[in-house]
């Protein structure tokens, strides 16, 4: 395994922030384990040293010493995984003036207040993809207990070709050696992953800078992770060996069975289409007309998302994510991605959804072992809903607590 990030020589003496995790036990809500369609009627969590430690009937019960919680009327679920967002980005429209006007001090607040709205939105793991530095710095303030957050994933800085998509917020390379000076440039800050923007109206890097990247990410034993909008940029990423899709698009036959063979999954983001087809959140954005009424268009044209559906209901893994930060998504934002994700089709319904941004998110990031269901032996990521998103998914605008290993996040619910 490569060296580690230069902050993690750094010895810490006592947190600036810390939680306890007490024995408790949640009792009397609904239990959504996550694993297939399990649902537990009137049941229990208990949660012991940061890990589930049991998983049932609240009639099962014996007597204990633990807190109890009564959440009688609620449900119970696994904390959820956002696996595409910017904790950097505020939703503001002009995401070129934000990345390269920000300070890094303003960059570094918006990463902590967004860091905050995850919590409160039950979101117990971000996967980071990327605005400048900033996820570096967010993911040690956590880790060193310098402010609270979500789990992290982080990619550094997005890799591009000179010039490439977003080159404004990312590194940019040119050439084989170049690629891999920047691959290696965002291990050694500390990523956990790598990320690459392979295109937008064309395909981007050549064969050989793709090969590079790719294969440099794998020696440093990271994933690697590609922005690829559409199927010709799909299909050869796919190709050349990254790991997981983002956003994805049209898709043919032939690609959909090349990700079925490579096990690769998409994180779909239809939260920046949904969210600013709302006219009335919209303009508080500024965003332009002309702009709304292209994503209204966009939103009711069910076959615009065929090539997606039809890579879900092959079999192709869809993980959950929402591109937060980007216009008009904030980090709050979960309910919308998730509702239309059933109303598209790529999930089958309100549980299929829950699965994406749960178990499903988990393998992505070859998590499943710990996270993504409430199960014992694995850590306690929980959340406590205030209400059934089973019966409807804008119950998640009401979260009552967040636990992450077991510990009360502050700020969360009433």
């Amino acid at each position: 395994m490569p060296e580690p990030a230069a902050w993690r020589y750094q010895k810490i003496i006592r947190p600036m922030f810390d939680l306890p995790a007490p024995h408790r036990i949640l009792k009397g809500g609904t239990v959504l384990t996550c694993v297939g369609d399990e649902v537990i009627e009137n049941g229990f969590v208990e949660i012991e040293k940061g890990k589930i430690k049991a998983v049932g009937k609240a009639s099962e019960l014996g007597s204990s010493d633990a807190e109890v919680i009564d959440v009688t009327g609620k449900t119970i679920m696994p904390g959820m995984i956002n696996s595409h967002a910017h904790l950097a980005w505020d939703g503001v429209h002009d995401l070129a003036r934000q990345s390269m006007d920000d300070p890094v001090e303003i960059s570094a607040y918006k990463s902590a207040s967004n860091m905050l709205k995850s919590l409160r939105a039950g979101i117990t793991l971000v996967r980071d993809l990327g605005m400048n530095k900033t996820n570096f710095f967010a993911k040690q303030a956590i880790e060193q207990g310098i402010f609270p957050g979500p789990r992290l994933l982080i990619c550094g800085e997005a890799i591009i070709q000179t010039g490439g998509h977003t080159y404004w917020c990312c590194r940019e390379a040119s050439g084989a050696d170049e690629m891999r000076r920047a691959v290696r440039e965002q291990v050694k800050g500390g990523a956990d992953l790598i990320k690459i923007m392979a295109c937008h109206d064309t395909l981007e890097f050549t064969d050989a800078e793709l090969e590079a990247v790719i294969d440099e990410s794998h020696r440093n034993g990271l994933p690697i992770t590609a922005h690829a909008t559409y199927n010709d940029c799909i299909k050869r990423v796919a190709k050349f060996g990254v790991d997981v899709v983002e956003h994805g698009g049209s898709m043919d036959d032939e690609t959909i069975q090349l990700l079925l063979d490579k096990q690769i999954p998409i994180v779909t983001t239809f939260a920046p289409v949904v969210m600013q087809a709302n006219a009335e959140i919209a303009r508080k954005y500024n965003v332009p007309e002309w702009k709304i009424e292209e994503r209204q268009k966009a939103i009711a044209k069910p076959e615009r998302y065929a090539g997606l559906v039809n890579a879900a209901k092959a079999g192709v893994p869809i993980a959950f994510g929402t591109d937060a930060g980007s216009p008009v998504v904030g980090h709050e934002v979960v309910a919308p991605e998730l509702k239309f994700m059933v109303q598209v089709g790529v999930v089958s319904n309100n549980y299929a959804a829950l699965r994406s941004a749960t178990i499903i998110a988990a393998r992505l990031s070859k998590l499943e072992g710990k996270l993504g269901t409430l199960e014992a032996g694995k850590e306690a990521d929980v959340i406590v809903v205030n209400g059934d998103p089973l019966a409807d998914l804008d119950a998640l605008e009401q979260i009552d607590m967040t636990f992450i290993s077991g510990k009360k996040m502050l700020g969360v619910g009433n």
